[in-house]
């Protein structure tokens, strides 16, 4: 039986995809223009090719018996060709709305999700029309490739956005977001599969710096009901996306527990790499399960974790003294293959599993203290 299934996209979480298809009698043909892509190293063959490149989806329907994306920024086109002749997770209907903000925050908003409040300027001259919508201070945000903070920038005034927008025409179109005062951010991660069942994990509470993902805390230390009301609009979310795969659904929790949607991910999330050692199944190898049609397996959290993110910046005292992190014997650490540490890049993480999750963001504020990264 052929059992060659695809894969768009060779960064971090296509590599830890790979090493659980790998483990579970999969090949897997990973698609990257990158030569040094992290998960061509676990793959069985990668075509270094760009997406739009003909031969790519030649191979894919030729050799494959189902194709998934590890980033939401792959052409949807590419992904709609595909769904002609093969099972595709996720659709490519369900990542054209994700991978544009515009698109998602209009969805979100269509369906009656939760939204903080946000205006739509297609090019200059909606400019002047829709200034007095503008609710300030503000977050104006490119459409596309708005990962971990970029694509943004924050401005306190009304003059401010003028002067941004006047002399930097080429970032239109651009959603423009009041900026929320926020009490936490959490995620919810789930499964869907094509018969409508849906596992959901634990959710995580998420602290950044810099824009960036910092440190995740699983589970999160909120109440039943907000985890109830999180859940459930995430779960919906899911539902009226008809969606297949694994979907991450990013919440600001402002006030007394009110909830907002910020965005959602069509793929595994950086915030859930803690089931990689926390829980029964872990979030690539469900991302397997539902897309080669096997039963999806349990979403359990077997021990409370925190999860923290090895960015480039690490490297600038020199190379980690890794075997002072793994004094910690509860701390696994995973690293990504790539070999330029740069500043803001993820080069990897590491998880700490403690009695509670208190106990575990005490182990981790030690570790962070060891590598010398920052509050």
């Amino acid at each position: 039986m052929n059992h060659t299934v695809g894969l768009l996209g060779g960064g971090q979480l296509g590599r830890m995809f790979c090493t659980v298809a790998r483990r579970m009698g999969y090949d897997v043909i990973v698609v990257d223009p990158d030569p040094a892509a992290p998960a061509k190293h676990f793959a069985n063959e990668h075509l270094c090719l760009p997406y739009e490149d003909p031969r790519v989806l030649d191979t894919l329907l030729n050799r494959c018996i189902a194709v998934t994306t590890e980033f939401e920024n792959v052409p949807a086109t590419l992904l709609a060709a595909l769904e002609e002749k093969l099972t595709v997770s996720p659709p490519s209907q369900a990542v054209a709305t994700a991978q544009n903000r515009i698109f998602e925050k209009q969805f979100f908003k269509q369906h009656g999700f939760p939204v903080g409040h946000f205006v739509v300027l297609n090019n200059a001259e909606e400019l002047d029309r829709k200034q007095k919508e503008i609710r300030y201070p503000a977050i104006i945000k490119t459409t596309r490739f708005g990962y971990d903070g970029k694509g943004q920038v924050r401005v306190g005034s009304e003059q401010d956005l003028l002067t941004t927008l006047k002399t930097q025409r080429d970032l239109f179109p651009v959603i423009v977001e009041e900026q929320i005062s926020l009490r936490l951010e959490i995620s919810v991660i789930l499964g869907r599969n094509i018969e409508g069942q849906i596992n959901v994990w634990p959710i995580a509470e998420n602290k950044h710096r810099h824009g960036i993902l910092d440190v995740t805390i699983a589970p999160a230390r909120i109440g039943d009901e907000l985890a109830q009301r999180a859940r459930k609009i995430a779960c919906d979310i899911a539902e009226k996306l008809n969606y297949v795969g694994v979907l991450a659904v990013e919440f600001f929790v402002t006030g007394i527990d009110t909830l907002l949607v910020n965005e959602m991910a069509p793929r595994p999330h950086n915030s859930a790499h803690f089931t990689l050692n926390a829980c029964v199944t872990d979030q690539f190898e469900q991302q397997l399960r539902i897309l080669c049609h096997l039963p999806m397996g349990s979403t359990e959290a077997l021990t409370p974790a925190v999860m923290l993110n090895i960015l480039g910046d690490v490297w600038e005292h020199g190379v980690p003294q890794w075997e002072k992190v793994l004094k910690e014997s509860t701390a696994s650490l995973h690293l990504y293959g790539k070999k330029e540490p740069r500043k803001g890049r993820k080069m990897g993480h590491i998880t700490v599993l403690g009695h509670s999750a208190s106990d575990a963001l005490r182990k981790v504020e030690t570790i962070k203290k060891t590598l010398q990264i920052p509050e």
